[in-house]
């Protein structure tokens, strides 16, 4: 291959693209704008994976949020119509049952999601009425909440059925001055006649999570106390173990929890669910889907530009045939012939690939810049692996070469004599 070392060489594909500049342009794009398609597509779903992933950050994505309804049919001499309750000791039981069950987080509410009234709240004279949540510590492990002040809920907290608070930005803002960032800690918020202390302020990333800024927090044991609930739950967070079916555990604790309560086990409204992993794996499967087809398209549309590369280089093959002849004439032998169409095509074709590779990741920059500070929107940090694109520039220069060997067997067939005699 000492042919690419020679100054000669490249000379003579400098001249003969220079030569053709439109129809050398021409064939450039097409490889170029595959590689164009394969580097910002991979991109922009690599940055709505990473959108996803920070708007989910702190969230346990294999988790379930079950509730308990009314039945539906009767079963063992009970009337359909029966209301079905979560209780405390539901938790031991079921993670005694239900190996697959890393942990379990109990939560009772007013307001937000559950249909009742919010809870009235008041600090020196200032009043309004917020989503209020009784919680233990381990709440904070499936939806973990950033905060700019203080602490979470801990284990002394409920033990000792402590009144204190954790409070969302928005009552924060309501209820001290957060124009000089006054600090909350250790002050008090009257909440049904109870005065607790504030123990933290949190704030929720907007466009995603289940709380809002808008929400107390305070021991479940607190909260128990104050509406006495007993041991009644409104609401289970059930986190899975790692690499289980999150589909089976849901079912799994809902056919415990019917066996427990004497209902139907056809019974599909006695307990109510949302299952996040569920959700998530669909998201997952979505985006994998979509880099999928990304890198379908990218390389048919690769694989169409180089065979318009062979397309056009026959057509050069024809059109220099007297320079062979005479090139063959003079003593070039064959390989040197077939060579010299074979460096020409992956000329072309490398060069076409890096182009496009440089527009799409000059693509996928704007789009970063363009995004950064949006939380409402799921698209962050637009990334492409490096292996994934030099593979698919191998690939690339492969198939020219491959392709290029038609044009470069053209080139070796022209017999000297019958070359020279073309006009």
């Amino acid at each position: 291959m000492n042919i690419i070392f020679k100054k000669d060489t490249w000379q003579e594909i400098y001249y003969s693209l220079r030569n053709n500049k439109l129809r050398t342009f021409l064939t450039m794009i097409g490889v170029g704008w595959g590689m164009f398609l394969y580097v910002s597509l991979l991109g922009a779903a690599k940055g709505m994976e990473n959108g996803f992933d920070k708007l989910f950050s702190g969230f346990a994505t294999n988790s379930i949020f079950l509730w308990a309804q009314n039945t539906s049919i009767p079963y063992e001499g009970f009337p359909k119509g029966r209301q079905m309750h979560l209780r405390l000791s539901d938790i031991d039981m079921l993670k005694r049952k239900i190996s697959d069950i890393d942990y379990i987080s109990p939560q009772n509410s007013r307001g937000s999601f559950t249909g009742t009234p919010g809870e009235s709240m008041s600090k020196n004279g200032k009043s309004g009425t917020y989503s209020l949540t009784g919680d233990y510590p381990v709440g904070n492990k499936i939806s973990e909440k950033k905060l700019i002040f203080g602490r979470y809920i801990n284990d002394a907290d409920v033990s000792g059925n402590k009144n204190v608070a954790v409070i969302g930005e928005e009552i924060y803002k309501n209820f001290f001055d957060a124009k000089k960032n006054e600090n909350p800690l250790g002050k008090s918020i009257n909440i049904k006649g109870i005065f607790f202390n504030v123990i933290g302020v949190f704030r929720v990333k907007k466009g995603g999570g289940f709380e809002n800024d808008q929400t107390v927090f305070i021991p479940l044991s607190t909260y128990t106390k104050m509406y006495n609930a007993g041991d009644q739950i409104d609401m289970f967070a059930i986190v899975s173990k790692p690499n289980v079916d999150v589909n089976s555990v849901e079912e799994r604790v809902k056919l415990e929890l019917k066996a427990k309560n004497k209902v139907s086990p056809e019974d599909t409204n006695a307990f109510g669910s949302f299952n996040l992993g569920k959700e998530f794996k669909k998201l997952t499967g979505f985006l994998t889907g979509m880099q999928l087809l990304t890198i379908i398209v990218g390389t048919l549309t690769i694989l169409a530009g180089v065979i318009a590369i062979s397309n056009i280089l026959l057509i050069t093959v024809k059109e220099r045939t007297k320079e062979i002849g005479i090139r063959r004439a003079l003593g070039a032998k064959p390989s040197e012939v077939r060579n010299q169409i074979l460096l020409e095509s992956v000329v072309i074709t490398l060069s076409s690939g890096l182009l496009g590779f440089m527009f799409g990741i000059f693509v996928l920059m704007i789009l970063n810049i363009a995004t950064q500070g949006q939380d409402s929107f799921p698209f962050y940090n637009p990334t492409v692996n490096y292996g994934n694109v030099f593979a698919a520039m191998a690939v690339m220069v492969f198939l020219g070469l491959i392709i290029g060997m038609i044009p470069a067997q053209r080139a070796v067939k022209i017999r000297p004599i019958e070359a020279l005699r073309t006009e």
